[in-house]
């Protein structure tokens, strides 16, 4: 299922945030929002999930555009994961993937044998299963994150959208949500992240659009986009754009270090 967004405009009161953004992410593939703090990601997500609605052109969900949608037909096209959860019960972690499952229920329904299997394949999906009784507060940030990733599984919604998905993760969680990502865009999902994180964008994209001060910067594979130029005009900083790998890698050094 492809996603488009074609000339999207946003204004906080007077101050518009976005330009004219334009992309399309089709099944299969992974795509990387990449920009600093403060371009208008968060705010790009929140228009394209319907939260916010007083945008100006287009977001549509294979030719659909969602502003047809209603709040349970959103779910079933499209889910949301967040940079984190903190509900204020400390439910389970198999209460919490559960969670996903009320797109599909009626109102007053009940889960049924079949959400609780789904769920099921969904912890089994992400690594989790053995966690299911564990309360979601004593987790780890990873497992969290990848606990938040099988209830928007359980969702069955073609599209997934994570916001920052590995802020304020170690490393090794960074990775280990990253690859489930990228395994789930491997299997037909459409997933897009947004990210500050330029290495991250490359190791794991099949394409990445970079956004500065609310427009689009660059868009392209990771190959075409992640140059020492798009990284100034990004952040400011001078950096030696550096392969690793046979090109399978790339880091940005500070240009200074490598004098």
């Amino acid at each position: 299922m492809s996603i488009e967004v074609r000339n999207l405009n946003f204004s906080y009161g007077y101050r518009q945030v976005l330009h004219d953004i334009s992309f399309t992410a089709n099944s299969g593939e992974f795509l990387s929002i990449l920009g600093p703090n403060g371009v208008g990601k968060s705010t790009l997500f929140r228009c394209v999930l319907g939260l916010l609605s007083g945008y100006t052109g287009t977001v549509s969900v294979d030719g659909t555009d969602v502003r047809s949608f209603s709040v349970r037909e959103m779910a079933k096209h499209i889910a949301y994961i967040p940079q984190s959860s903190h509900p204020i019960f400390n439910y389970s972690v198999s209460d919490i993937v559960l969670m996903g499952r009320t797109s599909g229920l009626s109102t007053f329904r009940s889960p049924k044998k079949q959400d609780v299997e789904i769920c099921q394949w969904a912890m089994e999906k992400v690594g989790i299963s053995h966690l299911a009784l564990r309360c979601f507060h004593r987790l780890s940030g990873g497992e969290q994150q990848l606990v938040l990733i099988a209830r928007a599984l359980v969702q069955k919604a073609p599209v997934l959208m994570l916001d920052e998905p590995t802020a304020n993760l170690d490393f090794g969680n960074q990775l280990r949500v990253l690859e489930q990502a990228r395994s789930l865009a491997r299997e037909g999902y459409t997933v897009i992240q947004t990210t500050h994180h330029p290495e991250q964008s490359y190791l794991f994209s099949d394409r990445i659009l970079t956004i500065q001060d609310g427009r689009v910067l660059k868009e392209g594979t990771p190959e075409e986009v992640l140059t020492e130029e798009t990284i100034r005009a990004l952040y400011g900083v001078e950096v030696e754009v550096v392969s690793l790998y046979h090109d399978k890698a790339r880091i940005c050094i500070p240009a200074h270090i490598t004098a």
